[in-house]
């Protein structure tokens, strides 16, 4: 964008264009100036010594033995470390410290904090989101920017609290990812698979009776299938737990219109929970 026209921003536009670069995950400034990587890249070839050109190598003779290529040796397997190290979680403190301690996903790099759970670990309804975003990233839990406000908001409303002492009227909250994707993407399939072990090790030890999922990911991870709009308020069966699908309010706060399903999801979910024992 030209300055003449960065100068003709007004106030509202600025602070609108502003969030939006934020929300895309550009919270942070590393230099004074925008850095072309492009120019640098082609800066970085030229100013590269030409490469040595050796002597070429011998063609193997007709019966000689190729000379076998190095093995490449694999690293440890981040699912089967993820899964000793959640197993040997024998409470929900040691599970936080064994994530906060799993150094195989890339995401932690990046995070500023490891994001675990908030709420009340007895309730008898578990919340699964995706993962952090900026605000869960800076204060260390889930659920606690405009769309955490939106879901308090919602469940207030079917007598439900993240901070309600009496397991029958809380909520306990995680996300499938504990750090927060670069730029809020989209999390990866290998990244939800290394850390899958922890959330099924997670469900083990809060052992709530009703388990709600909230958008695409955790969908996919959990019960294998996505498309939130057809599975939502389709009630499912998975780890040993009822299942209830419904929107994230991420997707409400841009799709407004959806509003009303979710709101019969969170009546079907009041409901389920006033018939059990």
């Amino acid at each position: 964008m030209e300055a003449g026209a960065l100068s003709d921003l007004d106030f509202d536009t600025a602070l609108a264009m502003l969030a939006w670069q934020v929300e895309l995950g550009a919270d942070e400034a590393l230099a004074e100036t925008p850095i072309n990587r492009y120019e640098a890249h082609a800066e970085a070839e030229a100013s590269a010594p030409p490469a040595q050109s050796g002597p070429a190598l011998p063609m193997p003779g007709p019966g000689a033995v190729p000379h076998p290529m190095p093995l490449r040796v694999a690293g440890p397997d981040p699912v089967a470390v993820a899964e000793d190290a959640a197993r040997a979680a024998p409470d929900l403190e040691a599970l936080h410290a064994a994530i906060a301690g799993f150094a195989l996903c890339e995401l932690k790099r990046g995070a500023k904090t490891t994001v675990f759970a908030d709420g009340n670990p007895a309730a008898r309804v578990m919340i699964l989101g995706e993962a952090p975003g900026r605000d869960e990233d800076i204060q260390g839990k889930p659920f606690v920017g405009r769309a955490g406000q939106l879901l308090d908001r919602m469940l207030a409303a079917i007598g439900l609290s993240r901070s309600n002492p009496d397991p029958g009227g809380a909520v306990y909250i995680a996300n499938i990812l504990p750090w927060r994707p670069p730029q809020n993407r989209d999390p990866e399939a290998a990244e939800i698979a290394m850390m899958m072990p922890f959330v099924r090790r997670h469900l083990e030890l809060a052992a709530p009776d009703i388990l709600v999922l909230m958008g695409n990911t955790p969908c996919a991870a959990v019960l294998g299938r996505r498309g939130i709009t057809r599975m939502r308020g389709q009630w499912a069966e998975a780890l040993g737990l009822p299942v209830l699908p419904t929107f994230h309010p991420a997707y409400l706060l841009r799709n407004p219109h959806a509003k009303r399903e979710a709101w019969a999801d969170l009546l079907d979910l009041r409901a389920r929970l006033k018939g059990l024992p």
